[in-house]
Parts: C-alpha cells; sequence; structure tokens
C-alpha cells in the first residue's frame, strides 16, 4: 500500500473521529434531553471524506474545574469549554483543507502563530475555534482541526508537530447566517494558508477555485432562505 493511499485512509479515519466527537460532546449539559441524531445530510458529509477523492494540485495528498482558565472581560467560558456548541442537532457540514505545497508540511508552532493572526482562539476538543465577538457562549462559526487522528492539537508538544494538512469545518446551523459563516471561514482559510505557505482545498481535495466558492455561497443562500422559514429547532436561532 502508497504512502498516498495511507495518508487518504489516515484523512478520512481522522475526519470520521472528529465528526463522531462533535456529536457526543456537542450535546447539552441539561438533563432530561434524549439525544438526537444529526440529519443525513451530515452523514453524507463525513463519508465525503472517504478515499478515492480527486488529488489536490500542489500538494503532497497527491502521492468541573471550568473556573480555573476563565477567560478575561466577563465572558463566563473556561479555556476547555470554549468552542462548544451549546446543542448537538447539526444537518450539514461545509469544510475546507489548508494543505502543506509537495515536499512541505505544516508545523505546530507556524499552524499556532497563523491561527492567532487570522482570529481563532484554542479551546474545546483541542482544536481552534473563530467565534462570535462578544459571544463565546453561541459557540463556534467554524473550527480548524488536525488531519491526523485524533484530530487535536497536543500544545505541549506543539513544537514537535508536523501535518500535511489542517481541516476547517463550518457545521450547520451556526450561530450567524449560514452565508455568513462561510465568508468568515474561506477568507481564514486563505488567510491561514497565505501565513503557513500552503494551499486551500475544498472538501473532496481539489483546489477552491473561484466556479466552487460562488456554488457554495448559492447554497448557502439557499439554506439560509430555508432556515427563515422552517427554522431547525431550538438550537438555530440565528
Amino acid at each position: 500500500m502508497s504512502d498516498m493511499t495511507l495518508l487518504r485512509i489516515g484523512i478520512a479515519v481522522a475526519m470520521s473521529l472528529l465528526l463522531g466527537a462533535i456529536i457526543f460532546f456537542g450535546r447539552s449539559r441539561t438533563g432530561g434531553q434524549g439525544r438526537r441524531v444529526p440529519r443525513e445530510a451530515a452523514r453524507d458529509a463525513a463519508t465525503r471524506q472517504a478515499p478515492g477523492m480527486g488529488e489536490p494540485a500542489g500538494s503532497d495528498w497527491n502521492d468541573d474545574n471550568a473556573t480555573q482558565d476563565e477567560l478575561p472581560l466577563g465572558t463566563g467560558v473556561s479555556q476547555d469549554e470554549l468552542g462548544r456548541r451549546p446543542v448537538e442537532q447539526f444537518d450539514r457540514i461545509i469544510a475546507l483543507y489548508v494543505a502543506a505545497k509537495s515536499g512541505c508540511v505544516l508545523r505546530g508552532t507556524d499552524i499556532v502563530v497563523a491561527a492567532e493572526k487570522a482570529g481563532l482562539a484554542f479551546g474545546y476538543m483541542g482544536v481552534f475555534h473563530r467565534l462570535v465577538d462578544g459571544r463565546p457562549e453561541v459557540g463556534p462559526i467554524f473550527s480548524v482541526a488536525n488531519i491526523i487522528k485524533p484530530g487535536s492539537f497536543d500544545m505541549a508538544r506543539i513544537g514537535e508537530l508536523e501535518t500535511p494538512a489542517i481541516a476547517f469545518f463550518l457545521t450547520l446551523p451556526a450561530p450567524i447566517p449560514a452565508l455568513d459563516a462561510w465568508e468568515t471561514m474561506e477568507p481564514a482559510a486563505q488567510r491561514m494558508a497565505s501565513l503557513l505557505d500552503g494551499v486551500v482545498l475544498d472538501e473532496e481535495r481539489n483546489a477552491l477555485g473561484r466556479q466552487r466558492i460562488q456554488h457554495i455561497r448559492e447554497e448557502l443562500r439557499s439554506y439560509d432562505r430555508q432556515a427563515t422559514v422552517a427554522p431547525l429547532g431550538k438550537g438555530a436561532r440565528w
């Protein structure tokens, strides 16, 4: 089995584990509520991470102690809970990747610096999150994980980390309209790619082009229109 095939399998496994973690840890802590099951579209999003997708141009993918770390300004959200979704129910995932160029890797310390410059905060599940300004308790607009399992970033060993790519994922419904969330995530991915000298790929691991961006925007406009007519449960308050 080639290194390229092993890498693809690793990507699929890592993203499947990450999806499972979103479902499990995204539950509300209030008692007496049954577990909601994500809709079919979310499961479809997970299966799109399976091996056999197209190769990206220019990338190696070708071959309760919550009070201890309180955030400033009286947010009342601990570091460990920062970026946690208040409810588990979601029906879609939009993913992007920032991948290292051929022959290169993304290094842990560089990822941390780039994430900070892109306005991300480290928190829940050991990954980075883009939060709603002044309202961290409503959950992340999008999150950024390592594509190597378990998907988290171990800050105690961040200087040793080398990875072929990082994954940006937006779960819908988000705390802001879907199109606004995309318009926040896509520039952040471009910014981090520039800082890391990497390339931005779509969820099929192809180079992200204008046509694909426009297609995603149209899909999310439609999603927002439908959400205003039939909002998805109590957690979908935009």
